[in-house]
């Protein structure tokens, strides 16, 4: 199982890079929640189901004309949940380029992202999952 939640993992950031949002909505659980609250960034908000995050996901496309999500191989720190640290390399419509590193922690349950949490680091990931290095 642990590798088959590595790979929802990975499925979903890729539908996210090829812009496909329904795609990428459909390794997430209906009622999911992707706590984004501790971006530095836009839309620094708690996102609850398909619907907000498909807005968030638009309006992230919205703003940036380049938007790619390069990761580290997750791993699966301890059942169902995942750890991505992850590159975002973004360039909005004025040509502003940006790249941020941050760690996620994915809750998945039957096959379904249930939840994702953003940190700024894996130390701080890692703690709230209550895991050492």
């Amino acid at each position: 199982m642990p590798q088959e939640n590595v790979e929802i993992v990975c499925r979903s950031i890729q539908a996210y890079n090829d812009r496909d949002v329904e795609r990428m909505l459909e390794y997430f659980a209906s009622d999911a929640v992707v706590d984004w609250s501790r971006s530095r960034g836009i839309n620094a908000h708690v996102f609850r189901g398909h619907g907000e995050l498909r807005t968030m996901v638009e309006d992230f496309f919205e703003v940036f004309d380049v938007l790619w999500i390069e990761h580290e191989r997750p791993v699966e720190i301890k059942d169902g949940v995942v750890l991505t640290e992850n590159t975002a390399y973004l360039r909005g419509r004025d040509g502003v380029r940006v790249q941020a590193r941050s760690a996620w922690l994915t809750t998945i349950d039957e096959g379904k992202q249930t939840s994702l949490t953003l940190y700024q680091t894996r130390r701080e990931a890692l703690e709230a999952a209550g895991v050492s290095e």
